[in-house]
């Protein structure tokens, strides 16, 4: 049997992108307009060197930490993301590497399996909510996570709709009817390995988002909700701090790139802000979120926990937003690309790298932990940051 272990994301991209469907894979590389934001998430990273020492280099090495009140055997989480159609198992063999690698794991409202599944496979799940509907309907939803056992909620507010792609947009149909399913079969036949784990399990993709609808309404597709998504009127910051004031647990703003709205976070009593740009599917020509961190950092590190998503690709990426201010990171696209590759397995090998790569730059840096990292460890060229809302 061939050796499925991959020793980077990389690898895990380019197996995803021979296994999965090319409107599949498509979906999972996204990005907006031009694509400058996804592209300088990445290649901003590759801009800061490391300062390493040669000796007195510590025998072992502390990764551990607390995020939203849990504990987590690594500073990276898993960052919600929606329908995971690369593979029958979804979010629940996502949620089954975390547990199984000691983290967390962030469920979109926009996921293919059910919260209470998820939870069951990880108790340390995270709902994430966008603005949809009523504020009825978002306190309906925050209970039915509560009666889950979420052990805390993500709101991610950074969503302008951007349209179109330069490198074009995949086919993504709104429901797997016959005929649609006799549309894709050209594409389903080129990838055999991803359509016989879908035959094998018994399913076909349902492109339906179980955790949107309350009062017991039907499940509407992903573009249905999508569609009530975008007929929603967006909220102000007063309706964050009613959202804030349903959920007397531990409570994320994802998507902060200033440092006024950072600001505002706080006064609207989040626990913890994500600096983010949606994985650059957003507003095209957002900076890297890496550049933005330090500042956001400095402004509010100290009455939140700050956290870093997008980019993120390697350990050593970790180290790097964690010496620039935050407490942990969130991955996207990392997993994902290792759950197409090999399931479950897939994405306990992702962490792994992660792990072995943090581990192998705090030995390089000479720390036994990674709360000694700080600015100091890295090669910082002149006018990397970028400071928005200052």
């Amino acid at each position: 049997m061939a050796n499925k272990w991959f020793e980077t994301v990389a690898v895990a991209q380019r197996r995803a992108k021979r296994r999965l469907p090319a409107p599949v894979y498509g979906a999972l590389i996204a990005g907006a307009e031009a694509g400058t934001t996804i592209r300088d998430n990445v290649d901003a990273f590759a801009e800061l060197g490391f300062a390493p020492h040669v000796a007195g280099l510590p025998a072992t090495r502390e990764m551990s930490t607390t995020v939203m009140g849990q504990q987590i055997s690594l500073p990276v989480l898993i960052s919600p993301t929606g329908v995971q159609a690369v593979h029958p198992d979804g979010e629940v063999a996502v949620a089954r590497a975390a547990a199984a690698r000691g983290t967390a794991m962030g469920l979109s409202s926009f996921a293919s399996k059910p919260i209470e599944e998820v939870t069951a496979a990880n108790p340390k799940t995270f709902f994430q909510m966008y603005w949809v509907g009523s504020r009825d309907d978002m306190a309906a939803r925050m209970e039915r996570a509560r009666a889950a056992g979420a052990v805390g909620v993500i709101v991610t507010l950074d969503w302008s709709f951007s349209f179109g792609r330069d490198w074009g947009s995949p086919r993504i149909p709104e429901k797997m009817t016959l005929q649609e399913m006799v549309r894709q079969v050209p594409a389903a036949l080129s990838r055999p390995a991803w359509l016989y784990g879908w035959l094998r399990s018994g399913a076909i993709p349902a492109l339906t988002v179980p955790n949107l609808p309350v009062g017991g309404a039907p499940a509407p597709t992903f573009f249905g909700a999508y569609g009530q998504w975008m007929q929603t009127p967006p909220p102000s910051w007063d309706d964050v701090a009613w959202l804030r004031a349903q959920w007397d647990g531990p409570f994320m703003l994802k998507g902060v790139t200033r440092i006024d709205d950072a600001k505002r976070a706080v006064d609207a009593g989040v626990s913890a802000i994500s600096v983010s740009n949606h994985g650059g599917n957003n507003l095209d020509g957002t900076p890297a979120t890496i550049r933005i961190l330090p500042d956001i950092a400095r402004a509010v590190g100290d009455q939140v926990e700050v956290l870093l998503d997008g980019g993120v690709r390697r350990g050593g990426d970790v180290v790097k937003a964690l010496a620039l201010g935050a407490k942990a990171v969130m991955i996207g696209r990392a997993y994902l690309w290792g759950l197409a590759a090999n399931g479950q397995a897939g994405v306990e090998n992702v962490l792994d790298v992660m792990r072995s790569g943090i581990d192998a730059c705090l030995l390089g840096l000479g720390h036994s932990s990674i709360g000694e990292l700080s600015p100091e460890d890295l090669v910082i060229p002149p006018g990397f940051t970028r400071r928005l809302g200052g």
